[in-house]
């Protein structure tokens, strides 16, 4: 399959990019957002906003109300998010829930996918239990009571976890907290007696919750797929949010770049455009080339997601390692072209610096992801 968009997603990736640069600005939203402390991170009017341009849907089958779309056109949005360094949801909700709903019975999702699609509900996903991302553990437990489960342990780092309708968790039915098998899904309300959430804010401003879960009482219609079936399904939402945040974090590199550019042709020192400087033009040639690659290293990853490929699972690390490093390099070329002011509040530079590092962590940072990639290979 062609590195390329097709032309129903170049028409896609024309609209999504306008209207994000004209409503998921850096002032209109994360500095509004952040500067009046809100408590969700993210603004549900532009939320709205999504749903009624289709894009709260993407991943849902037609028979549930969405466009059946797939991770290239998801991807699409999430690199216009990132660009723009807009606050939402998206990636939680309209493509991990949505992948883990979509392993849920049909009542599940009549539950909670129209609230989604509408733009009025809101999905977390709560799998990792510690500082950094490790989902081969999960020692969260729900034991059997009466005709449901009974839900206790701790989640941490759970993005949207606090503003979210309902959480999507990953618990242990059985076996000991290392085993593949023994892991159930569940869709937990967000009122549900015996949860407690301790909000934190992320340096890229989003707020994300520590999660406890004291005998959380949950009746048997909360259970996603099958029960201690649900590492296969668990597998599908971490590729679909590790492949839907290398997307973004190409966003980011290319958003840091085009702001560079700018500046490189615009800031003077010495008489002269700082862009005319060899040293500079090099740096600059070199982060155009890594980007480059880095698109097409998540785009191949998509379309074999997409295409149900036996690589995909490859693939998709391959391209969080890579676009996680691209990513690096191209907020720390963007602060240090930008020069003293590139660390000031003032300039935007410095924020895409901070959705970088946020992003990085969320779903395996680049070191975990190169291992990932030397073991699916036989290392």
């Amino acid at each position: 399959m062609p590195l390329y968009h097709t032309e129903d997603q170049a028409m896609l990736a024309n609209s999504v990019s306008g209207f994000m640069a004209d409503e998921g600005g850096i002032k209109k939203q994360l500095r509004h957002w952040r500067d009046t402390h809100c408590k969700d991170g993210f603004g549900h009017g532009l939320w709205k906003q999504f749903a009624e341009m289709g894009l709260t849907g993407m991943l849902a089958a037609e028979e549930d109300g969405g466009l059946a779309m797939g991770h290239v056109e998801a991807g699409i949005v999430l690199a216009e998010i990132g660009r723009n360094l807009t606050p939402s949801p998206f990636l939680t909700t309209a493509v991990m829930g949505v992948t883990a709903l979509s392993g849920g019975s049909a009542d599940l999702r009549g539950r909670w996918l129209p609230g989604v699609i509408a733009g009025e509900s809101v999905l977390a996903v709560a799998v990792d239990e510690g500082a950094k991302h490790r989902p081969e553990r999960i020692a969260c437990l729900a034991t059997r009571a009466g005709n449901g489960f009974r839900l206790t342990g701790k989640k941490d780092f759970v993005v949207q976890g606090a503003s979210a309708d309902a959480l999507i968790v990953a618990a242990r039915t059985s076996g000991s907290d290392s085993d593949a098998d023994g892991v159930t899904l569940f869709a937990v309300p967000k009122n549900a007696a015996g949860i407690t959430h301790n909000s934190v804010r992320l340096v890229d401003s989003a707020m994300a919750s520590h999660v406890t879960f004291d005998g959380v009482e949950l009746d048997g219609d909360c259970v996603i797929g099958e029960v201690d079936g649900g590492r296969t399904l668990l597998n599908k939402v971490l590729s679909a949010g590790r492949i839907g945040a290398a997307a973004e974090q190409t966003g980011v590199a290319a958003g840091a770049f085009g702001m560079t550019t700018t500046y490189l042709k615009t800031r003077k020192q010495f008489g002269k455009l700082i862009g005319e400087f060899q040293a500079l033009q090099h740096r600059a040639a070199h982060l155009y080339s890594e980007i480059e690659i880095a698109e097409a290293v998540v785009l191949k990853a998509q379309q074999l997601l997409d295409g149900g490929s036996e690589r995909a699972e490859l693939m998709v690390s391959a391209a969080k390692a890579k676009a996680a490093r691209v990513c690096n390099l191209a907020v720390r070329e963007g602060v240090q072209m930008h020069g003293g002011v590139g660390m000031t509040d003032e300039y935007d530079i410095g924020l895409y610096m901070k959705r970088e590092r946020a992003l990085t962590e969320f779903m395996g940072d680049a070191n975990y992801h190169a291992e990932r990639v030397a073991q699916l290979s036989g290392y």
